[in-house]
């Protein structure tokens, strides 16, 4: 009995420090993109407007449900359904990440363009078999754990690629910076490579895994379809619209309060960030010992505390004990609900189409928020950040009223 259970824990070990490391691998061009990118070709003299049309080279990560299919569809079934895809996105990411320190700086931008767009492509669709793989290998009690694994390597990887990378490059030049990036994102290869995926044709529950398009477009259209997914999609789509509305505008609201730039990014960057992955360790903690559903509530009622302390700035004059208080908890209680949420997501994927069901699930989850960041300036002009932030706490608050319809939609399927 005592041997079985240490092989059960020998395996888990494996599977969390796997999708860690894969995940790792997959924050770092996102990391790149968001942070390092700017600064060099701000460094390169190219101007304000081409730095943010340079932001397009991501859409690879918004328009990857059109070819997650794919990955569902073909793969070798005696190497592995998800390591057919996890090994070459692998090795074509180091190889773009590479192509990028030879090329000179102040030479032709045109050829890293082309790389910085394909290390977007090879890691946005090894986010798809990756997906993929979590919801194959993650049993229920699982899930928690291994959504934190999922959210603090993707998190690690873009602290290292927009901060520790890019402070190793004013001694190494931008070419160094590229090295070891590209040494990094290699990292995972002989872990997936050794890893045991099993057999492809069968899933957790016996059930044969979809074989052609038709299947699994049917499949998904059946998945939203079911008792409560309309709810569920609802919920998705909507349950941080009011937290991007306050974190969009609360960095120009600390700068119009007086505080230094150098600060903020040091509150925010730093302080913030290191809440960041602490909390999203207690959110899969806490889904991985109560139902994920319950953990869900908690974390999305415990998120409204910080959002509230961040209206409350607005009403007297912020202290920085007080803003580095608030973000401290903002980030820590984001984290953990990012967690929770994403085991959620995951409990409620098909997995016969697990790839192309959660990353179109995850895609609504991107698309949902944004507008609550595109139209956080325009009301900021005209409500103020005061009524803004009053708005973000309410739509953050009606959110609650939509788990009654979520725990009977999980009964009734």
């Amino acid at each position: 009995m005592g041997e079985t259970n240490n092989m059960a824990d020998n395996n888990f070990t494996k599977k969390m420090i796997l999708l860690s490391l894969l995940y790792l691998s997959q924050g770092l061009p996102f990391g790149f993109q968001a942070t390092a990118f700017p600064l060099y070709l701000r460094t390169q003299g190219i101007s304000l407007a081409a730095i943010g049309f340079a932001g397009a080279l991501a859409v690879p990560w918004l328009l990857k449900p059109f070819w997650a299919p794919l990955v569902d569809r073909y793969w070798n079934e005696e190497f592995g359904k998800r390591k057919s895809w996890i090994v070459p996105l692998q090795v074509l990411l180091f190889l773009s990440i590479l192509s990028a320190s030879m090329i000179p700086a102040g030479s032709d931008l045109s050829l890293l363009m082309v790389s910085v767009f394909m290390m977007n492509v090879f890691a946005a669709t090894q986010d798809i078999a990756v997906d993929g793989l979590a919801v194959d290998i993650l049993s229920t009690h699982e899930l928690g754990t291994g959504n934190a694994a999922q959210v603090v390597g993707y998190k690690t990887g873009m602290l290292l690629s927009g901060g520790l990378l890019v402070w190793f490059s004013s001694y190494t030049g931008w070419q160094g910076f590229f090295i070891a990036m590209a040494a990094v994102s290699i990292m995972p290869l002989p872990f997936i490579l050794l890893y045991r995926e099993g057999k492809a044709h069968k899933n957790h529950s016996g059930s044969r895994d979809a074989k052609s398009f038709r299947e699994i477009i049917t499949i998904a259209i059946e998945a939203f379809r079911l008792p409560g997914a309309r709810w569920f999609l609802l919920f998705v789509a909507t349950y941080k619209i009011g937290e991007y509305m306050i974190d969009a505008m609360f960095k120009p609201f600390l700068i119009d309060s007086g505080f230094s730039a150098s600060d903020i990014g040091l509150w925010v960057g730093t302080w913030g960030m290191a809440a960041s992955l602490v909390g999203s360790l207690a959110g899969g903690y806490m889904a991985s010992k109560i139902s994920i559903l319950r953990a869900l509530f908690i974390t999305v009622f415990l998120r409204i505390i910080p959002l509230v302390m961040e209206f409350g700035l607005t009403i007297v004059i912020p202290a920085s004990s007080a803003v580095i208080a608030t973000t401290v908890a903002e980030h820590f209680f984001g984290g953990m609900l990012t967690t929770a949420m994403f085991a959620f997501m995951m409990s409620r994927v098909d997995k016969r189409i697990g790839a192309t069901h959660y990353t179109i699930i995850a895609a609504i989850e991107v698309l949902g928020k944004s507008p609550g960041t595109w139209a956080s300036g325009l009301l900021a002009e005209r409500m103020g950040y005061t009524g803004l932030f009053a708005a973000g706490v309410i739509l953050s608050s009606i959110i609650l009223f939509i788990f009654p319809m979520l725990k009977r939609g999980e009964v009734e399927a």
